[in-house]
């Protein structure tokens, strides 16, 4: 029972934290940073990494694509955000080969520097361009993209939890199934609808596509994560967070999906 309302006091706390930062721009991008150099150090520990580099191109990325894009509007700028994101989502699909091609995932002191710098850091950079989405902040596209990603993970818990038989990945997460998977993706479709009605920011299909998404790549990406902790024989990243383990765990699925989501948004830019 202690340890039920310890899990669900800190996740309130968590949650609440994010809510109240993402009404303030400036907020948003302390609280993101600060998340950054926690999961940062947690991901260090877990491949093993001693290193200050990784924790100075992640401000270095940080400040001038996160912060110095939205005060300015520079061409260049944008065509190195393009960049960034491509070779971001090249390192996230290298890791999901890894995933189901190599019994480790290979860590060699190079691949190391490249996955705290395209799988991590990048990633808080377009969480916050996410909320920055048709250049004006409006974190109702960033909140939306949270909400389906805790609709996604909860309804895979519940569904798994009751329903699941065959095992989605079992060498890495023994309790996914796909059964559980199945139904996280469906309710975060449903989800979108609700989203989209209410967030009026993205139309329905939008949205729809958005918890496709968040769903194949946010259930990919806590396998990675899950994968990383298997290596380093741990089961959580961290402590910070009471009865859910480090703040990495937290965030690995949105972590990992942040540049695809980014990709379909400059899509619907272009089409638009």
């Amino acid at each position: 029972m202690k340890e039920i309302l310890t899990r669900s006091l800190s996740g309130v706390l968590y949650v609440l934290l994010l809510l109240v930062c993402m009404q303030f721009e400036h907020l948003l991008i302390g609280l993101f940073f600060i998340f950054g150099l926690i999961c940062l150090g947690e991901f260090n520990k877990l491949i093993q990494l001693k290193s200050y580099i990784p924790y100075i191109i992640f401000a270095v990325l940080y400040t001038i694509f996160g912060y110095w894009h939205l005060i300015i509007d520079a061409k260049g700028l944008d065509e190195a955000t393009q960049i960034l994101m491509v070779l971001s989502i090249f390192v996230n699909l290298f890791l999901i080969k890894d995933l189901f091609s190599e019994k480790t995932i290979p860590l060699f002191s190079s691949k190391r520097f490249l996955l705290t710098t395209f799988y991590l850091s990048s990633a808080f950079v377009f969480l916050i361009l996410i909320a920055d989405y048709h250049d004006t902040y409006n974190s109702n596209i960033l909140l939306g993209a949270f909400l389906l990603v805790w609709v996604n993970d909860s309804f895979a818990y519940l569904v798994g939890k009751n329903f699941g038989k065959q095992k989605l990945f079992e060498k890495i997460s023994p309790k996914k199934t796909v059964e559980g998977f199945m139904g996280g993706l469906f309710f975060s479709c449903i989800a979108s609808y609700f989203i989209s009605t209410f967030a009026e920011t993205l139309n329905f299909t939008s949205w729809l596509v958005l918890s496709i998404i968040i769903s194949v790549f946010g259930t990919l990406g806590d396998l990675v994560e899950s994968k990383f902790k298997r290596q380093a024989n741990v089961k959580d990243s961290g402590v910070i967070m009471p009865g859910h383990g480090g703040l990495l765990d937290r965030l690995d699925s949105i972590i990992f999906t942040a540049p695809f989501i980014y990709l379909f948004l400059r899509l619907l830019q272009y089409v638009s």
